[in-house]
C-alpha cells in the first residue's frame, strides 16, 4: 500500500461534502417547520420531487462519506505514529455528544447515528478492503430492501470505509474507466428504479370523504410503496450522484464552477449544524414555524444555501477550520489548534 499523505485535503471529498449539505436542508426543514402538506398542485408536486430526487439520497452520501473520513482519519494518525484508535474515539464520542445537543432541536438529526456505527465499526479498520466491501453490500441491500433506514448508515459508512481502503478518492484519475462505467450502470438502474417508483405515486388531491374503503386502502399503501420504493432505490441514485459529480470535477471549469461547494464541505460539521440553527431561528423570529406552505420551505432553504456558501468562502479566507471543526479537533487532539491562517500555513490534515 502507498504511504498516506499526512496533510493533503482530498478536494473531491469536500466538493461531495458540500453537495450532500444541500440535499439534507431540504427534507430536514418540513419537520423543524412543522409543515403539513397542502393539496395545492405546487406543493404536492414539490413532495414527489423530493420523494423521487432526494429523500435518503443525499444522507446516503453523507453516511458515505463519514466512512471515508474515518478511514483517512485514521490512516493519517497511524502514519505519524500517534495513537489512532485512542483520537478516534475521542473525536467520536465528542461527536456524540455534539449529536445529543443537537438532537434537542433536531430530533431528526443524524450526528449521534453516525458516532454510534462509527464506533461499531471501528474494528472494521482492520478488516481486507473485499470483506469490508462485501459485507457493506450484503447489509446494505438487505437493510434498503426492509425499509430500515436508521440502520442503512452502518452499511454505508463500511462501503466508504472500504473505498477508502482501495484509495478511490486518492487515485480517481486512474480509476476514471470504472468510474464512468459504474455511473452508467447506477444511472440507467436509477432511472428503472425511478421509473417503478412513480408507478405507484398517491394521487395528488385526495377527498377522503368520498373514497370507499377499497380506494383508502389503495390510496394507503401506494404511499407507503412509494416511499418504500424510493428508500430501497436510494443507493443507486446517491452512487449516481457521486460518479456523475467525482466525472464533473475531473473538467477546470467545472471545479472553478462548482468551487463553492468545496468550501461549503470543508465546514461540513459547522454549516449542518447551522442549517438547524438558521431554519428556528428564521422559523421563531418571522413566526413561519407551522404558518408556511411547503414550496415555502424552499425559499428558505435558497436563503440559507447564499448565506452558508459566501460565510464558508469568507471565514476560510481568513481561518484554517470552520468554527466546530476547530472544537471537535480540539477535544480529539488535547490541544488548541491554531485557527487563524498566515502566509506560510501549509494545508492541514482532514
Amino acid at each position: 500500500m502507498q504511504p498516506i499523505e499526512l496533510n493533503k485535503r482530498i478536494d473531491t471529498l469536500d466538493y461531495l461534502r458540500g453537495f450532500a449539505l444541500l440535499g439534507i436542508i431540504l427534507v430536514n426543514i418540513p419537520p423543524l417547520m412543522l409543515i403539513n402538506l397542502s393539496d395545492t398542485t405546487v406543493d404536492v408536486a414539490y413532495d414527489r420531487f423530493l420523494t423521487l430526487f432526494v429523500e435518503g439520497k443525499f444522507f446516503s452520501i453523507f453516511s458515505f462519506l463519514f466512512g471515508v473520513g474515518f478511514y483517512i482519519f485514521i490512516s493519517r494518525v497511524k502514519a505519524k505514529n500517534e495513537n489512532a484508535y485512542l483520537l478516534f474515539i475521542r473525536r467520536i464520542i465528542i461527536l456524540l455528544l455534539i449529536g445529543l445537543v443537537h438532537f434537542y432541536f433536531h430530533p431528526g438529526e443524524a450526528l449521534t447515528v453516525y458516532a454510534i456505527f462509527g464506533l461499531i465499526a471501528l474494528p472494521f479498520y482492520k478488516v481486507r478492503k473485499e470483506i469490508n466491501l462485501t459485507i457493506g453490500l450484503i447489509l446494505l441491500a438487505v437493510t434498503a430492501y426492509l425499509g430500515f433506514k436508521i440502520i442503512m448508515p452502518f452499511p454505508l459508512i463500511l462501503l466508504g470505509l472500504a473505498a477508502g481502503q482501495y484509495r478511490i478518492f486518492e487515485k480517481i484519475h486512474d480509476n476514471h474507466k470504472r468510474i464512468v462505467i459504474l455511473t452508467v450502470i447506477m444511472f440507467f438502474i436509477s432511472i428503472g428504479g425511478l421509473l417503478y417508483q412513480w408507478h405507484y405515486v398517491p394521487e395528488a388531491i385526495v377527498n377522503f370523504d368520498h373514497m370507499t374503503e377499497g380506494e383508502f386502502k389503495e390510496h394507503v399503501t401506494n404511499m407507503e410503496k412509494f416511499a418504500l420504493i424510493g428508500l430501497q432505490f436510494s443507493p443507486f441514485v446517491s452512487a449516481f450522484y457521486v460518479g456523475f459529480l467525482m466525472l464533473l470535477l475531473q473538467l477546470p471549469l467545472c471545479q472553478v464552477l462548482l468551487s463553492p461547494l468545496k468550501y461549503y464541505g470543508r465546514m461540513a460539521l459547522t454549516n449542518y449544524l447551522g442549517q438547524t440553527a438558521l431554519i428556528l431561528i428564521i422559523g421563531h423570529a418571522f413566526h413561519l414555524i407551522g404558518n408556511i406552505r411547503f414550496i415555502q420551505s424552499l425559499w428558505i432553504c435558497i436563503g440559507i444555501y447564499i448565506f452558508q456558501l459566501l460565510f464558508s468562502k469568507f471565514w476560510l479566507k481568513f481561518f484554517k477550520f470552520g468554527p466546530f471543526e476547530w472544537l471537535w479537533r480540539m477535544g480529539t487532539y488535547w490541544t488548541v489548534p491554531s485557527l487563524l491562517k498566515t502566509s506560510t500555513n501549509s494545508k492541514e490534515r482532514s
